[in-house]
């Protein structure tokens, strides 16, 4: 694939995931994306046989993007298994309150929307939600073994608990239109991780602490 193959697919997937995270997919017509991108039809056909098509590889290129982030995160130095954990929340927390819409997670916006409509998409969400937890689940690993986080749960499992607490967490906070949501995920998630804190500590954003 030469560059300007790769730069026209690129602009395409950067467009649609920032049109998309704000509207959602089945209310974003192709021809809003392709004005958006200054691509004509005919090249949006070159790449993509069909929307559904184009939401797969939307979704699988998100999530590559998502992972990256994450293991970023996750192998910063000179932090604690636990404060990496709670910058990952915090990230989470900017991420759906924040006033731009190119990062918002695809997982939350379109989760239940797409996964009746498409199982072609359905089935890239369940690739991408595996890979978010599973990294999750060795974070936790990390965690417990430097004495950080205590907990009886395999790392599996509660990686699989937190990650469904958060993204309905998401949901009420668009329904709230509230941080409380967010405000009661982490405590429980404190409580989860064996490190409960008096209500009235604040995470510190800069340390995860």
């Amino acid at each position: 694939m030469n560059n300007a193959t790769h730069s026209t697919k690129q602009i395409l997937l950067d467009t649609a995931q920032s049109i998309v995270g704000r509207k959602g997919f089945s209310a974003v017509g192709l021809n809003e994306i392709l004005q958006a991108a200054e691509v004509p039809k005919g090249s949006f056909y070159h790449y993509f046989t069909s929307k559904d098509a184009f939401g797969v590889v939307l979704l699988d290129h998100y999530f590559d993007s998502y992972v990256h982030g994450m293991q970023q995160l996750f192998s910063q130095p000179g932090l604690t298994g636990y404060a990496k954990l709670m910058r990952y929340w915090d990230c989470w927390i900017d991420n759906q309150t924040g006033c731009t819409h190119a990062g918002k997670c695809l997982a939350v916006k379109l989760g239940a929307e797409v996964s009746d409509l498409s199982e072609p998409m359905r089935l890239a969400l369940q690739r991408g939600t595996a890979r978010t937890i599973a990294l999750l689940a060795e974070a936790l690993e990390q965690a417990i073994a430097d004495g950080s986080v205590e907990t009886a749960q395999p790392a599996q499992g509660l990686a699989q608990c937190l990650y469904a607490l958060w993204l309905g967490t998401s949901v009420m906070n668009k329904i709230t239109r509230t941080t409380a949501p967010f405000d009661q995920a982490l405590l429980l998630t404190r409580q989860l991780l064996g490190r409960p804190e008096p209500t009235d500590i604040h995470i510190d954003r800069g340390t995860g602490k």
